[in-house]
């Protein structure tokens, strides 16, 4: 018996904590999303990825946390991967943008000192790392959440 009431405390502790990273979570999609329009980070195909993710993200996400269904708790865990690959993609494509700049401006900087130029350039380096951080919270929100749970059959019980 006191088993039973131990879990059940530890449910009501997880499904709070479950709410409260859904909440942070969706105010950062929306908080962010509106950040990119403002910036007009949509100017090429390669810019628009984030927005047009983030996007999708809002919407997905606030579905998972209201109508929290399997397969719509799969599609947030898909996204959350391709948050995470198009952080690194970004990344990488500011940090190639900022060394053409940087080039440009200094044809002779090489090794280290270009590093350290393109990684303080003007355009923020380390910034779509964002988009990986909120695709691992967003895999650590559908981490042992009980609509993913298999139901078994009532015969296999």
């Amino acid at each position: 018996m006191a088993e039973y009431a131990e879990l059940a405390g530890t449910a009501s502790v997880e499904s709070r904590w479950r709410r409260f990273l859904g909440w942070i979570l969706l105010f950062t999609h929306v908080g962010i999303v509106a950040e990119l329009l403002l910036l007009e980070h949509f100017e090429t195909v390669w810019q628009a990825i984030p927005v047009v993710l983030l996007g999708i993200g809002t919407i997905v996400f606030a579905v998972a946390m209201f109508r929290p269904r399997r397969f719509v708790l799969q599609a947030v865990r898909l996204l959350m991967l391709l948050y995470v690959i198009s952080g690194a993609l970004g990344v990488w494509l500011h940090y190639d943008s900022n060394v053409e700049f940087e080039k440009e401006m200094k044809p002779a900087l090489t090794g280290w000192q270009l590093f350290v130029d393109a990684i303080a350039g003007a355009v923020p380096t380390l910034s779509p790392g964002t988009m990986a951080q909120i695709g691992l919270l967003g895999l650590l929100y559908t981490f042992a959440h009980p609509a993913l749970q298999r139901r078994r059959p009532a015969g296999d019980r």
